[in-house]
């Protein structure tokens, strides 16, 4: 599959291309911003745009109100068709949203139940009760996503509802291209609806790729040959920034063992889990770290862990931004360019040595070295083993452990390093040993 050996960019449209946070109905071909910004994709080896919606919506955009249009803030069908065969003629891929949980109150169905009520043919779209009210005093009232109204709740039970939104991942596949889906609250989805989705994606295109969007339980409740083919790693969200803030490397590497490690027990080992250091609904991880020294470290264990990298527009160059109480907006802004630095150059170098190491993209995961501020763990295949150090601390680091061999290069400098007498990590310093055979 691709997408294992893939380094993923997220933008999120809206905030992007500057559009208006309402929907003033204006058409304005602003998705085509994109083409401007392959070549910065391209330096920093981006193999996957994920996108986040771009259907027409009352709002924020997981307010659809037709999943047949896109956006008027963005531009037109065409508009976003040639930007997609763009990206495809730079070898770059295209994974949409995939809002299927809940549509906007603008929602076209659901507009015809606001003026036919009982009457509408649309009615058993929804989940409603004709005998209570809603907060917007419709006369009616509906179940909407986690409290939220705004959402309106589809009834994934209904055929009619399911076939609607296969017939439009069929237009997305045949008109865009598109190479896949990432499913908001895949959590919330009936099972049933994506075994039935992952059928048809393979049947429509070969290779097509469907990423959930978990938070917390068993990621194989979701996650199978039959199901998705991946999901979003919060588990280890929340393992890569604690560990550095609270100086403990025992956190991420525990539930890095308990996902992948060599325990029969593990409880994802052969998975690909799409991983991240911040998106569109965490605050910035610039803005979350409380040493700065430590931004290109983190990107560092994110590159070398299992999984897939996924790097949020704007976070390559350490732009902060802070997830505040009913506003998402600091966290989805405007960039007029993108922006290059050290720290850019750095990601763009661990992306080259991770697209082109299978033992990073495909190998099995162990614990070498571990204090609370230094770890050092093994990814290996049958022809390559990589050992990944990282040292968190302000003072460089003596490491004394068995390598299996005496040299390894060190991917970042192209050095070639003797395990003789001990490894020094340097002060917030990072290696990628790739050993001698």
């Amino acid at each position: 599959m691709w997408a294992y050996e893939s380094v993923f960019y997220q933008i999120y449209p809206m905030g992007f291309c500057g559009a208006p946070q309402h929907n003033d109905g204006i058409p304005v071909s602003r998705i085509r911003k994109l083409k401007d910004w392959i070549p910065h994709m391209k330096k920093i080896g981006i193999d996957a745009l994920y996108l986040s919606p771009v259907f027409e919506s009352d709002s924020h955009g997981y307010d659809t109100r037709d999943f047949r249009k896109i956006d008027t803030r963005l531009g037109s069908n065409e508009d976003f068709k040639e930007i997609c065969s763009i990206l495809h003629q730079n070898r770059i891929r295209i994974v949409l949203d995939g809002v299927f949980h809940h549509v906007g109150r603008g929602f076209w169905a659901f507009q015809d139940v606001l003026k036919k009520r009982e009457h509408s043919r649309y009615k058993d779209w929804f989940y409603l009760d004709f005998c209570r009210d809603s907060v917007y005093q419709d006369g009616f009232w509906y179940e909407g996503w986690e409290g939220h109204f705004e959402l309106v709740k589809l009834n994934l039970a209904n055929e009619e509802v399911v076939e609607h939104i296969f017939s439009c991942v069929k237009e997305w596949i045949q008109e865009f291209d598109i190479d896949g889906l990432r499913l908001d609250v895949a959590y919330s989805l009936r099972q049933e609806f994506l075994r039935r989705l992952r059928l048809l994606c393979d049947e429509l295109k070969p290779e097509f790729f469907l990423i959930g969007e978990l938070l917390h339980g068993d990621y194989n409740q979701f996650v199978s040959d039959q199901l998705l083919h991946s999901c979003t790693n919060y588990e280890c969200y929340k393992g890569l920034y604690s560990s550095f803030n609270s100086m403990n490397m025992f956190e991420i590497t525990h539930s890095l063992l308990r996902q992948f490690g060599p325990e029969p027990w593990t409880l994802y080992k052969g998975k690909h889990l799409l991983c991240f250091v911040d998106n569109h609904d965490v605050s910035r991880i610039a803005s979350v770290l409380s040493c700065p020294e430590h931004l290109p470290l983190i990107y560092a264990l994110l590159f070398g862990m299992p999984g897939i990298p996924c790097i949020y527009y704007g976070s390559e160059w350490g732009v902060k931004g802070e997830k505040k109480a009913g506003s998402d907006i600091d966290l989805r802004p405007y960039f007029d360019t993108p922006q290059e630095n050290a720290l850019t150059e750095w990601i763009s170098q661990l992306s080259k040595i991770h697209k082109n190491s299978v033992a990073l993209c495909y190998g099995s995961f162990r614990q070498v070295l571990l204090t609370n501020r230094q770890v050092i763990f093994e990814r290996k295949t049958e022809n390559e083993r990589i050992l990944v150090g990282i040292n968190a601390d302000n003072q460089s680091f003596e490491a004394h452990f068995d390598a299996g061999c005496g040299r390894a290069e060190e991917l970042l400098t192209g050095k070639m390093h003797d395990f003789g007498g001990g490894s020094i990590l340097p002060p917030y310093g990072a290696v990628y040993w790739r050993m001698e055979r």
